[in-house]
Formats: structure tokens, sequence, C-alpha cells
């Protein structure tokens, strides 16, 4: 281990990143690493062991005499308070430190009824699922969001999907209740965070790709997500595509891909084509049956889609797009012809070594994105040390 100087790491919230990432395990350990004398790691281990995020276990190997303590992170020191909502399709969950999923539950609402009846349902199902537990083991509350998000201040600005919600700042309504760090983004965001954390976290470039009542694309680059200014980064959903027919998108302009190839505009395409589908559940069966028309709509869906995707990928340049939804799910064909014009269409160099891989995690990815982007705030140096500069102040 190389030793670093005590002026750089000389804080409670250093000493508890190099005990989760395993750097220093003992006393003797974050001595070495950090540079801190005895009597300072000593003080910082026990700030943590006092909030219950670090335990000691006596089993560490020995070189001789004593075995000395081991230190690990206390996963169950506390909880993070999670959802995922869909335009229809909701879930609720609380996950322990390390972003695992203690319980949950899956809710079929529409999110279009509004702040003040879908904020009152999630806040009261966590209520639920905390059961006896101490209010005080909430660390953060993480929430993903079928909508454009100011990410900095947890507003939501999108008047396409959840045109109730428009302007409306989540985290104040949120504290009201559970008084903790609130982060709120683009549920295609956490999506993102939820594939690359659980399935790729060895690869720094990947963009994951929604395909269902509407599109849109999260992508992480150079190992995190990437917003933009003001969080609009990744609304692929709104660039226009090459004859699409003249159709016009919720955002107003004409031929945009979700408004050509989405699950709303599958669906549409078909009845106007005679067929009887009211859900894509509908159009699944019609592709497993084989009929021709219904595959032939979703064949040209994929191509559009991979006409977009081709010029993200050439900009981006991703080690692998994920595809996932409802419609990346269900339709074989749909992924091929995606998978055929994003390899056609890109450069060579951009798809020499590109995967495009169906999403593994599924719905899950939400859920486990909505945790991970919680706790990396909640859990980082800073973050802990302002905690318990408040505590110790009695703030």
């Amino acid at each position: 281990m190389s030793r670093r100087t005590s002026g750089t790491l000389a804080t409670s919230g250093e000493v508890l990143r190099l005990i989760r990432t395993g750097e220093a395990v003992t006393r003797t350990d974050l001595g070495r690493v950090t540079g801190l004398s005895r009597p300072a790691v000593q003080l910082r281990v026990g700030e943590l062991l006092e909030r219950g995020l670090v335990v000691e276990r006596a089993d560490a190997p020995s070189t001789g005499g004593r075995p000395p303590v081991r230190l690990e992170f206390n996963a169950a020191g506390g909880v993070v308070l999670v959802a995922a909502l869909g335009a229809s399709r909701t879930r609720v969950a609380i996950c322990d430190l390390a972003g695992r999923e203690i319980d949950g539950r899956d809710f079929a609402i529409d999110v279009e009824e509004g702040p003040d009846v879908v904020l009152p349902l999630l806040m009261d199902t966590w209520e639920e699922l905390l059961g006896d537990r101490p209010r005080e083991m909430v660390r953060g509350v993480g929430m993903g969001v079928p909508a454009t998000v100011e990410f900095a201040e947890g507003r939501t600005e999108s008047a396409r999907v959840m045109a109730s919600w428009t302007g409306v700042v989540i985290p104040p309504l949120i504290r009201a209740r559970f008084d903790v760090p609130v982060l709120v983004d683009n549920d295609v965001n956490v999506l993102a965070i939820g594939e690359h954390r659980g399935v790729y976290p060895e690869l720094s470039d990947l963009m994951f790709v929604k395909v269902s009542t509407r599109i849109g694309a999260g992508v992480i680059a150079s190992g995190g997500i990437l917003r933009g200014a003001l969080g609009a980064a990744g609304e692929i959903g709104h660039i226009p595509v090459r004859d699409g027919g003249g159709v016009l998108c919720r955002c107003g302009n004409i031929d945009c891909v979700d408004s050509v190839a989405s699950g709303t505009a599958l669906l549409r395409e078909l009845r106007e084509a005679g067929r009887d589908v009211k859900t894509i559940a509908d159009v699944t069966k019609l592709v497993r049956a084989g009929d021709a028309g219904t595959m032939a709509i979703v064949r040209e869906a994929g191509r559009r889609i991979g006409e977009v995707l081709a010029g993200a990928v050439n900009i981006l340049n991703p080690s692998v797009v994920v595809l996932g939804g409802d419609m990346a799910e269900a339709f074989g064909p749909l992924v091929s012809s995606i998978r055929e014009v994003v390899y056609r269409r890109s450069t060579a160099l951009a798809t020499r070594r590109l995967r495009i891989e169906p999403s593994r995690l599924g719905a899950g990815a939400g859920i486990t994105g909505c945790a991970v982007m919680v706790l990396d705030h909640v859990l980082s140096p800073d973050a802990v040390d302002e905690t318990l500069t408040h505590r110790l102040a009695g703030i």
C-alpha cells in the first residue's frame, strides 16, 4: 500500500471510503495508507463505529500473536428509500447501504394523477416497508421519474410525460416527512446507473436505451452518468428520423423517433393497419404468432431506432449499448433490426468492439440505480464528514 499524507486523507469520511473499498481493513492499514497517527486513526474509526457505518470483525488472518481486528463497512447500518416511477408501473423499495433491496412493492399507478396523489402513496409505502425500524436509520431517498429532470434542483421539467408534474421541485415535498438528502433523476438515467454498476462495473462508457411507451437513453461516460448542463442529456427520443411520414410529436416537432417507433407509436400504427391491439402484450402475441404485417411494422420501428442510435454511437463511442424496456425485452425482430442498422451506419472504429446487449436486470435496474445514486452521495467523504460534524454539534 502506498503511504499518503495526513493532509490528503485526514477525515472520517475518507477513512470510511478506504474501508468500503477494501484499500485499508485494519487500523494499522489506515495508519500506513493515510499517514495518520494511531490516536487519530482511533478517533476516526470510533466516530464511524458510533455512527453504525463500520463494524469490527475479530477474524483477520494473524501473522503471529493476537489477530488484528478487521474493520468492515456495515451495510446494515442504515437504509435508503427508493422509487422507480414509470408511466404506468412503479416499484417502491428500501435498500441497505450496499444497495441491496430489503423489501419492495409494485404498483400499477398512473403518474399523471399528479404529485399530490403519487408522492403521499410513495411515502406511505416507505413507512410500511420500514416497519419497526427506527426512522434514524433512513440515510437518503433516491427517485427515478419518467420526465426530464433538472437534477441539481430535483425539478421535473418535461410537459410531454407527467404533465401535471411540470415545474414541481420534488425533494422538499419528500423532506417534509423524511428529513434526509433526496435525489431525483430521469428514469432512464437511473436505469443506466443500475445496469452499469450491477452488470458492467468494469466499463467506463455505456449507453442504456429504453424502448417502451417512450424512447430515451442514459449515458455513462468516463465511469459516471452524463446529465449535461441541466439534466437533459440522453433525450434521443426527440431526434427526427428520415421518412417518418410527418407525424407530429408531443414536443411539437415532426417525425421524432419517439413519435414513430415507441410503444405508443407502434400501437397506433397497428390499429391503423386493422390489428386489435391495446397493449404491448397484444403485439407480442401477434409477433409470436408470426403475423407478417406486425413483424414488418416492428422491424421498421427497429430500423428507425437504429438510425438514431448509430449517430449516438458515432458521437459517444460506448463499449456497450444496453437495450431495455417492454419492447426491447419482447421483440427479437426489433432488436435484430436495431443491431443491423447500428453496425451498418456507425463508423468502423466505433463498432469495432461495440456490444449491443439486452438488459440483464430488467426493471430491477431502476431500483439498483436509485440506490446507487443516493448512496454515492450520502456515503461520499464530504457528506459523511458533514453529517458527523452536525451530529457532534447537536444540529
